[in-house]
């Protein structure tokens, strides 16, 4: 018998919900992301991302339309995991 998690392409990502500020300028492991269209379209893209990373030994995931942070990710994603900071530069949010 096969094992759903032998085949299925679906990103499980889990951890304790957190807003995107509660980690500004602290360093974190990004260890997984998912982007998937928005109901809301607040963005150019139109999509959303889905972050999961670990922090102090703790999994969290953080939920944003941020247009550069879903473009970095899109470009970075074969070297996750990696170490990164999030910072709001004017109006945006970008990893550094």
């Amino acid at each position: 018998m096969k094992k759903f998690a032998d085949f299925s392409t679906d990103k499980i990502l889990d951890g304790d919900k957190q807003k995107i500020d509660t980690i500004l300028n602290q360093e974190i492991i990004v260890t997984g992301y998912s982007i998937k269209n928005s109901r809301f379209s607040k963005n150019k893209s139109g999509e959303y991302l889905t972050l999961q990373y670990e922090f102090e030994n703790q999994k969290y995931i953080i939920f944003t339309g941020s247009d550069v942070l879903i473009d970095q990710v899109k470009k970075y994603a074969d070297e996750i995991p990696f170490l990164a900071t999030i910072r709001k530069i004017n109006r945006y949010y970008s990893l550094t």
